[in-house]
């Protein structure tokens, strides 16, 4: 059976990078190949470096000040010149990225089949996050086979007309990149790099991560406020690494520059990135991937968004929606600080995103349906 896997950003490359690799350990079945549309060129080059993945086709597609018209078409006219010279007969895509529905479509039209890992995540709101969200609901809506990670991404894909045949629930592959990069990690001392020279680790370290676009303007200032309010207490450390965005980087820097317990850093490896969520204490992000990752660290997070397409953590206490107002960061981030037992309920809820083995269902799956019809 052969099979190409098309992906572009650092998210992608990080949730698929366990994927193929337990592929790879089944070339007698399968014939992979990898095409990547570099939608994020520099960050996924890192992920590719760590996991030792090497396009077999690279788009290479940004050029600066692109829109997301141009990004969809080039990545979309790309992946079918790929296509036409590889000739799968399934495309696998990964989340909800441009690179994601582009390659569904492409394939679609290709008559290739679609297989969609973390299928059926939804915010119910297509402005936020956006365009994740349209992105997400039009790759459902053409892909053949559905990877949902939990019980209620099914629900969702079920609802929206998903024969249920068509979906297995499998657990996340973030959690399965996680573990093999903290088994990579062992032993490694990344607080000797430049970047953390000046982070004192014997406090509690507060690490954020925020980017979203829905959040740009007065919601990102209103972040950066309450960032600069906790950063009064002098029992912590605030690790920021700063998005390479404008909208991002010009209130951090104006509102945050000067505190001295605020760390602004660059843009983190993933394995720089994932030692330092280790060494936190707790994590205010409006990242997706660490809201599925903390938890397997014991992490508590506060989701800086309004809406979260990720509510199992949310249920299960391992995170907390807090928004982007002032008021509401800093109580709920004073509560953790100051309450210990707080700090443990949410620290010790278990991970409900996945158990580090969802490639090798999704592989398992694949190849009964290669048995099935006697491929072998």
């Amino acid at each position: 059976m052969k099979i190409l896997f098309f992906f572009g950003t650092r998210p992608e490359a990080i949730k698929l990078a366990p994927l193929i690799k337990e592929f790879r350990k089944h070339r007698r079945t399968f014939d992979i190949q990898v095409a990547v549309s570099a939608q994020h060129r520099e960050m996924l080059d890192q992920v590719l470096a760590f996991f030792d993945i090497r396009p077999d086709f690279d788009l290479n597609i940004m050029k600066p000040g692109q829109n997301l018209s141009e990004i969809t078409t080039k990545a979309m006219q790309g992946i079918r010149q790929v296509i036409m010279s590889f000739k799968p007969e399934w495309l696998v895509v990964q989340g909800d990225t441009t690179t994601t529905v582009a390659g569904a479509l492409a394939a679609f039209y290709e008559g290739v089949k679609v297989a969609h890992v973390e299928a059926g995540l939804r915010s119910f709101n297509k402005q936020a996050p956006f365009p994740e969200e349209v992105n997400r609901v039009l790759t459902t809506h053409l892909a053949d086979l559905h990877f949902a990670p939990t019980l209620r991404a099914k629900e969702n894909l079920l609802r929206e007309g998903i024969p249920e045949g068509r979906i297995h629930v499998v657990g996340n592959t973030s959690i399965d990149a996680l573990i093999l990069c903290l088994k990579k990690l062992n032993g490694r001392k990344f607080d000797q790099f430049e970047s953390f020279n000046s982070i004192n680790f014997e406090k509690k370290i507060i690490l954020v991560t925020g980017h979203r676009r829905e959040s740009f303007g007065e919601p990102f200032e209103q972040i950066c406020f309450a960032l600069r309010e906790i950063a009064q207490r002098e029992d912590v450390e605030i690790v920021y690494p700063v998005h390479l965005n404008p909208n991002v980087r010009k209130p951090v820097f104006k509102i945050l520059k000067k505190l001295p317990n605020i760390h602004l850093i660059e843009p983190l490896d993933y394995p720089s990135f994932v030692w330092l969520m280790n060494k936190s204490y707790l994590i205010l992000t409006d990242s997706g991937g660490v809201q599925e990752e903390a938890p397997s660290l014991g992490k508590p997070v506060l989701v800086m968004r309004e809406v979260t397409e990720r509510t199992e953590g949310v249920d299960a206490g391992t995170a907390k929606i807090v928004g982007t107002e002032r008021g509401k960061i800093v109580l709920e981030t004073m509560k953790l600080l100051k309450n210990r037992s707080e700090y443990e309920r949410m620290a010790k809820a278990g991970n409900p995103y996945g158990d580090g083995k969802a490639s090798g269902r999704i592989v398992s799956i694949l190849k009964r349906l290669t048995v099935a019809r006697g491929d072998q």
